[in-house]
């Protein structure tokens, strides 16, 4: 595969280091995105596992575009609740289907509410698995200490 187009050293570029057990952590510019297995996974539960924050980004984006939506027309967001359901294959075990169920409160305006799910369903991580990239595991060998 032809990498000449990846723009390595991007701000976007993660780092993933290994701290100890069954944690990885991804370094994010000054962030720092901790992991770790489920005690049932051989970890020490200290921090979610990746598939959980891969699923957390998905209904953190949502939110924030509803929160964004509502912001930008002045309408509070008391009583509004976005829940995330999953659906697994009962032979694969695989992720079959994601719902976000947005609930808006009794005082949410009615002439708004079409538009606040067309908000929620434009994140970026949702069109992202909508259209998924192509994703490619290359390595290389380490150069020798001097």
């Amino acid at each position: 595969m032809d990498t000449s187009s990846f723009t390595h050293g991007n701000p976007l570029d993660i780092r993933v280091s290994f701290p100890g057990g069954k944690k990885v952590d991804a370094v994010l510019g000054p962030r720092v995105i901790r992991t770790d297995q489920s005690a049932g996974h051989g970890g020490a539960g200290t921090a979610p596992e990746p598939f959980e924050l891969f699923l957390s980004s998905l209904a953190t984006c949502a939110g924030f575009y509803v929160l964004s939506f509502c912001q930008s027309r002045g309408i509070p967001t008391d009583g509004i609740e976005l829940v995330q359901h999953h659906r697994f294959d009962d032979i694969t075990g695989r992720l079959s289907r994601v719902e976000l169920m947005l609930t808006l409160p009794p005082a949410f305006p009615e002439k708004s509410r079409a538009a606040v799910l067309q908000a929620a369903a434009a994140c970026k991580v949702k069109k992202l698995l909508m259209a998924p990239p192509e994703v490619v595991v290359t390595a290389r060998e380490a150069k020798a200490a001097a």
